[in-house]
């Protein structure tokens, strides 16, 4: 994990919290960088004075050109470095391209663009093939996954309302109920128009809207048709990047999800909550004040 500011190195310990690894020698891969990855969009916010306190940088790979890498940067400016937010301090650094990725590309890019920094991953179920793949490769890495089922939108509806029922995939009653739940949202996805800007913004920020869309995400896995899934046993503290790698389907468990509940089969569901609370947005309801697993390693490592 990158942080700016401090003069001090450290490292996570390993198996915090009753999450221990499994036992195995597997080595872990290095990230590395490569001169032809895609570059953003939009140049990254520009890194803070070296003498300022530690900010925590955290590179999310994301499937869209849109909506994410729009949502993260509304994250950045109101609770993000510089924001004077009481909170954790951190710095989102979106990384996507114009039209997109599949899952196992959304994994590739960020792993890619972090070399040895926290990374994660945001993709959608929709009618992807790559999914499997995208979730070894991410247990592979460390690299921590946010899977919306059917899409990322249902996560920006339970900012407004409760949803429930199989989707399959398809993404059109998420949308049409987005639409629905607020003025702003009422031509969201017409003329290809998935922005997150603005009025659309402000409609997130209003009262209570973000503490209530992590419970209501919350809700959604202990409702999961799988029977045996707890919100609580989700880990939201971020995963040593020496510690030895995971299985696919323990490291999947870490949105609280049984270990034996297939993704795919979570539905609907979105794992965006687990990102909004690591940064320390959203506290915790899990764990106690004191727990140690909000903690991380405070290191002088650039990006």
């Amino acid at each position: 994990m990158s942080t700016r500011g401090g003069g001090q190195q450290g490292q996570l310990g390993r198996g915090r919290g009753g999450d221990s690894p499994e036992a195995g020698t597997t080595k872990r891969k290095k990230r590395r960088g490569n001169k032809g990855d895609e570059q953003p969009l939009v140049p990254p916010p520009s890194p803070p004075p070296d003498d300022s306190p530690a900010v925590r940088v955290v590179y999310v790979g994301c499937e869209g050109e849109s909506t994410e890498p729009d949502y993260l940067n509304h994250l950045n400016a109101r609770f993000g470095d510089g924001s004077g937010h009481e909170g954790q301090r951190f710095r989102i650094q979106p990384v996507y391209k114009k039209n997109g990725y599949t899952p196992a590309q959304v994994v590739a890019a960020v792993r890619d663009k972090a070399a040895e920094d926290e990374a994660w991953a945001l993709f959608d179920r929709d009618q992807h093939h790559d999914i499997p793949q995208a979730l070894k490769e991410a247990a592979e890495d460390s690299t921590e996954v946010c899977f919306s089922h059917p899409s990322f939108e249902l996560w920006l509806l339970l900012h407004f309302q409760e949803f429930g029922g199989r989707q399959s995939g398809k993404n059109k009653d998420v949308v049409k109920k987005l639409r629905q739940a607020h003025p702003a949202f009422k031509k969201f996805d017409e003329r290809n128009d998935k922005s997150v800007k603005g009025v659309r913004q402000t409609a997130l920020e209003e009262s209570e809207a973000l503490k209530v869309a992590v419970a209501r995400a919350r809700r959604l896995v202990g409702q999961c048709e799988h029977g045996s899934c707890k919100p609580g046993n989700a880990k939201t503290y971020p995963y040593g990047r020496d510690d030895p790698p995971k299985s696919t389907t323990a490291w999947a468990a870490r949105s609280g999800h049984a270990h034996d509940c297939e993704v795919l089969r979570r539905d609907p569901s979105t794992d965006v909550w687990r990102l909004v609370v690591s940064l320390g947005i959203v506290p915790d309801s899990s764990r106690s004040a004191g727990s140690r697993g909000h903690g991380y390693a405070v290191g002088a490592r650039g990006v």
